[in-house]
Order: structure tokens, then sequence, then C-alpha cells
């Protein structure tokens, strides 16, 4: 048995011959930028500004905050546990098989359903060919042909990952080169000489007050825009020299999409023609234009500046949905191999592909089409699911920081004791400004997972399977608490719901009940000899490099 304080990436050689440790540094980091720079680039901005307004800055500059401190706690943790998918496995180390089925299925969930949202961008943009506009009603939920459109476009993002993690890096970096690139070069060539300070306030800059800017943040695609730093973790197990290159990797996309998101924001408001928004941002107008970006362009006479847009509508979206589509299926491995989904999920190929795992992405992926047709919808399902999953990361810090102080850690949180539950906090006000309209919806997902992966660890102990989970209900007591308080807190407030808590009383109520459910995990947690014996189960011993 490996000590907890030395302990060595996983043996990732499972029953089809293993995950490969192919990843160096930039692939891991452009596996993480190249999943924020994707469709939240081409629709964030107008979404955020339609919401509230220029204060939408705003917005991004709070949304860039709270993904940056959920970052600095999960580059700790990726040090300090190079495992495949990460997310899915950080909660079942602390808190034992109840939680850590639970966070395992809001990590699932959460990645596979950006690959849809992808798709539903690319054929948005696509709209703007004569050839394309068959494949959307006039409410932008899909035909009967963009159904078959999508369901195909699906199928590549699997296909490719087919050709094993080696080929997929460098699909990803050659995409990710592109996808920074035309953001940066289409806010350097728009603002040049069409930049109008004016439009900051000429219809206001915050029309709708403190609630539109606190409600942009996870209703119009903020955060969604800024997920996708948690890739390099969930590629760990085939990183080459994951315990230096994760708390990089991770860190350093945020800082990158953080900057470009802003600067997006900041032009778009800046560069658009009055007579757009002459009725209000919420009457924002791109007449006869497909996609805002390219539509701004058009409307500035930079017409080939939109073409370039409409090319990268398609690879921008396209690479971020190829990439989640990988993270799908290192999820379902790390799910199978603590023992909450069938040992099929971590059986690979000889390319060391987690093949089971991509064929059930790409039939969720489909399912998703139909009762979230539009990518509004989606986005602000994903973005709930998201922040659940990574809540479960500062709950873990907690409990690691104080049951296992001496483990090795190839990079330290500054001040962890505060910023760990501070970033719980925010995780869950992201949470509530999603809107009880989103949360009950995600409510019957959560059930839907216990159905799936509680039948299954109840069928594996009950026929005696080694790999069966410990179901640990004593250092999980808290998750039910919090799991219904969080919901009946949305749906007594007034994001969508009955409004008998008031804007700052919420966030006040949010922040006081986050940090009792922190405290109450982290003093119920497993104790220090099961985490032992949990991370030995799975981290074995240094897998080969290919």
């Amino acid at each position: 048995m490996v000590s907890v304080d030395q302990a060595a990436p996983e043996d990732t050689r499972g029953p089809g011959g293993g995950l490969r440790r192919d990843v160096g540094l930039i692939g891991l980091m452009w596996a993480s930028v190249g999943s924020i720079i994707g469709s939240g680039w081409l629709y964030g901005a107008e979404k955020a500004v339609t919401a509230a307004g220029p204060a939408a800055v705003i917005s991004w500059v709070i949304g860039a905050v709270a993904i940056v401190l959920l970052a600095l706690v999960h580059a700790e943790l990726g040090g300090m546990f190079p495992v495949a998918g990460g997310t899915a496995r950080y909660p079942h180390y602390a808190f034992g098989g109840l939680a850590g089925m639970s966070f395992g299925w809001f990590s699932w969930l959460q990645a596979a359903t950006v690959a849809p949202i992808e798709v539903e961008a690319m054929i948005g943009y696509a709209g703007h060919w004569s050839w394309a506009r068959g494949l959307e009603h006039g409410d932008q939920t899909l035909t009967a042909s963009g159904l078959v459109t999508a369901v195909f476009l699906m199928a590549v993002f699997v296909a490719v990952n087919f050709f094993g993690v080696r080929a997929l890096a460098h699909t990803n970096s050659a995409a990710t080169w592109w996808k920074i690139a035309v953001p940066l070069g289409a806010i350097f060539v728009i603002a040049a000489g069409n930049f109008h300070p004016g439009n900051f306030t000429s219809e206001g800059f915050a029309p709708l007050g403190a609630k539109g800017v606190l409600s942009a943040i996870s209703g119009s695609g903020i955060i969604f825009a800024l997920l996708g730093f948690e890739q390099a973790i969930q590629l760990a197990g085939e990183s080459r020299n994951p315990k230096r290159d994760l708390p990089r990797a991770t860190l350093g996309s945020v800082a990158i999409g953080a900057v470009i998101y802003v600067l997006l924001q900041i032009v778009f408001i800046g560069a658009l023609p009055h007579s757009s928004f002459a009725h209000g941002w919420a009457a924002l107008d791109f007449p006869g234009i497909s996609g805002p970006w390219a539509g701004l362009a058009t409307l500035v006479g930079l017409g080939w500046l939109s073409v370039v847009l409409y090319v990268d509508a398609v690879i921008s979206p396209g690479g971020t949905g190829l990439i989640y589509t990988t993270a799908t299926s290192r999820v379902s491995y790390g799910l199978a191999r603590n023992g909450y989904a069938p040992k099929v999920f971590a059986r690979t190929d000889r390319r060391g592909v987690p093949w089971f795992g991509l064929i059930v992405a790409f039939v969720t992926g489909v399912v998703c089409f139909l009762p979230f047709p539009s990518w509004q919808e989606l986005v602000g399902f994903i973005t709930s699911a998201s922040v659940l999953m990574y809540a479960g990361a500062p709950l873990a810090y907690g409990v690691f920081a104080d049951r296992l102080p001496h483990h090795e850690r190839p990079y330290r949180l500054p001040a962890g004791k505060v910023l760990s539950p501070l970033s719980f906090v925010v995780a869950n006000l992201i949470i509530y400004w999603a809107g009880w309209d989103t949360l009950w919806r995600l409510g019957i997902a959560i059930v839907l997972g216990y159905v799936l992966l509680g039948g299954y660890a109840w069928f594996a102990t009950a026929t005696g399977r080694p790999d069966a989970p410990r179901m640990d209900f004593r250092a999980a007591q808290w998750l039910p608490v919090y799991l219904l308080g969080m919901g009946v807190i949305s749906a007594e407030g007034g994001f969508g719901g009955q409004g008998n808590i008031g804007l700052w009383w919420d966030i006040l109520v949010i922040a006081v009940f986050s940090l009792v459910v922190y405290y109450w995990a982290r003093a119920s947690a497993s104790r220090a000899e099961e985490i032992e014996r949990s991370i030995d189960e799975v981290v074995v011993t240094e897998a080969p490099t290919h």
C-alpha cells in the first residue's frame, strides 16, 4: 500500500491497456483554455449586456473573481491528487461513497451537457449562410434537419476522440491558438476606429440595477463562458508531470480567459452604433444578422472580419465540444474506478481511450437536444450543474487541510482557511442566481443520478462485488440538508422564486447557510485513515509514458 504522504499518480493501466501519459503543460493548459474560449465568447457579451446594460462589465469581473477563487482551490487539489476525473473524486476521498457519488454525478452531468451547447452555438451562427437557415425555428429551437445536423456534429466529436489523447491534444492545441487569436484580433480591430465611450451612460449604466448585474452572472452565460479550467484536472491521468503542470495549467487558463472576456465585453458595448440600443439595452437589435459579433463587425463596416468570425463560430465551439466530450469519458472513467459505475466505463481500447464512456457521452448529448433545444436554456442548466460540481472542491479542501496537513502539496493555496469557505459561499451564490426555473430542473436531474448511480451501488453491494462503494452516511449527513436547503432558498428568493427573501437579504442567507454547511461537513468528514484508504484504493503506481 502506498503511503498517503507519498502518493504517486494512479495506475491508469485499466482493463483495456489504460490511459496514456502523453500530455505536457501546453497540452493541459490548452485543454482548459480551449474549453473556456468556446461559444461563450460568441454570445456572452450580447446576452450579458441585454440583461445588465453596460454594468455587465461588473458582472464579468464578479464572475472572473468567483472562478479564480474556485480555480485556486482546484489547483492545490489537482497537484495533491493527479488522478483522471479529479473533480469527481475529491469528495469521494473526503466524505466517502454517498458524497462522492453525488458530486461525481454533478461532474459527469456538467461535462456531458457542454458539447450539445457548443453544437447549438455552431448551428446558430451557421444561420448566416442560406443553406443553414432551415436548421432553426424563429425561437432558436432546432428543426428536424437541425436535429440531424446536431447529431452528426456530436458524432464527429466522438470520432475524433477515438484517435487517442495525443491526437486530441494536437488537434485541440491547433484550434486553441486560432480561438485565442480571433477574439483578440476582433477586440483590437473593432475598437481601433469604432469605440464610443458615451455608450456606457447614454441609456443608463445599470438599467436593471443590482439584480440585473447579479442575474447576468449565471443566467446570461458569464459563468458558463469562464468554466473549463478543470479540463486540465480531468486529464491528470494522462499528464506527463501532473504535480508540476496541473496547478500551472489551471491558474494560467483562468487568467487568459478572464482577461479576454472582460475586454470583449468592454469593446462590444463601446463599438455598438447607438441605433442598435436606442430603445433600451433589453431591446438590443441586429436586424437580419446571425451572430452578435459578426453582426457588429458588419454594422461597423468590417465585412471581412465578419467572414473570419463566421468561420471561428465553427472552430471555437467545435474545439470546446471536442474537449468536453473527452472530459465526459474521463469523468465516467473516474466514477467506474471509484465503484459508482459499471467497470465497462473504465475499459480502454489500444489507444488508451475509454470507449464506452465516449459512446454514452454521444447518446447523452443527443438526448440533451430534446428537452433543452436552445443555447440560452442549456446555459442556465449547465451553469448550475457546473457550480454544484465545483462546490465539492472547497468542502474537500477544508477536510484535507484538517485531516491531511502533511500531505505533499506542489501548490499551496495562500490563506486557504479563508479562501476555501469563501469560494464555497461564492459557488452557492452563483447557483442561486441561476434562478428557480433552472434549479428545479436541476433537481430532477439530481434525482435521476441517484436512481442510476445509487441503483448500481446497491446492486454492487448486494452481489458482493469487490469494488462496491462504501456509502458513508455519517460523513455525508450534511449533504441532503445542503441540496434541499439551496432549493428552498431559491424557491423563496427573488430570482425566479416567490420573492419572499429580498435582494441583499438573500445574499446574507446564502452566506450564512453556506458557512454552516461548510463547517458541518468539515466536522463530520471521514477520518484520516479512511481518507488514506480511499486514496490508496486508486493511487497505486506510476503509469508508463508512451
